[in-house]
């Protein structure tokens, strides 16, 4: 396997899966998250200045998975910041948990999506190990929505954690999980 920034590898499902430049893609990402997420087009033209604003952060990175060049899937995260909005949202929740010390040398999973069609052939998997494989920090946080889903399966497989649970945050009508991980992830 090469590692990203270094090459590309094809995932289980076909894909190649490579560096991506997220700011020059974000439409064709956010559109594969819209159908993975079901995010309506207010929801879509919130995010993108969102992942605009977060891919000027220091270490921020990017990977996507292709098929004949298309782009079905896409993982983004960086070196975990308390001054980050997310990190100010979930830190009393881990603070009562008493793990608010994730917050510190954690690589932040910020998204994690596959489009429907290629879902549950182990192109998550294949994008979030390789993205964290070359994170310096000694471990993986994350947030999820809090229910019994193939996501929370898949990150469990991997050796996330629930850290805190009922995570509300703004505008989200649903609760989250926070999950944390060491690394490297746990492989099957």
């Amino acid at each position: 396997m090469r590692l990203p920034g270094h090459g590309h590898r094809r995932s289980p499902d076909d894909a190649v899966i490579g560096p991506l430049d997220l700011s020059a893609r974000v439409d064709e990402a956010l559109a594969v998250q819209a159908l993975a997420f079901g995010l309506g087009d207010d929801e879509v033209a919130v995010r993108r200045q969102i992942v605009l604003r977060h891919m000027t952060y220091p270490g921020a990175r990017a990977l996507g998975a292709t098929v004949e060049g298309r782009l079905v899937g896409f993982v983004y995260g960086m070196p975990n910041d308390r001054a980050h909005w997310w990190s100010t949202v979930v830190e009393p929740y881990l603070r009562t948990a008493g793990r608010d010390d994730w917050l510190d040398g954690s690589f932040v999973i910020t998204e994690l999506h596959v489009h429907p069609r290629h879902q549950n052939r182990g192109l998550g998997r294949s994008l979030i190990t390789t993205i964290t494989d070359t994170a310096s920090e000694p471990r993986s946080i994350l947030s999820a929505i809090d229910t019994d889903s193939p996501a929370r399966g898949l990150y469990h497989s991997l050796g996330y954690e629930d850290l805190a649970r009922r995570v509300l945050f703004p505008s989200a009508p649903r609760p989250y999980a926070v999950m944390g991980a060491p690394l490297p992830l746990r492989r099957p």
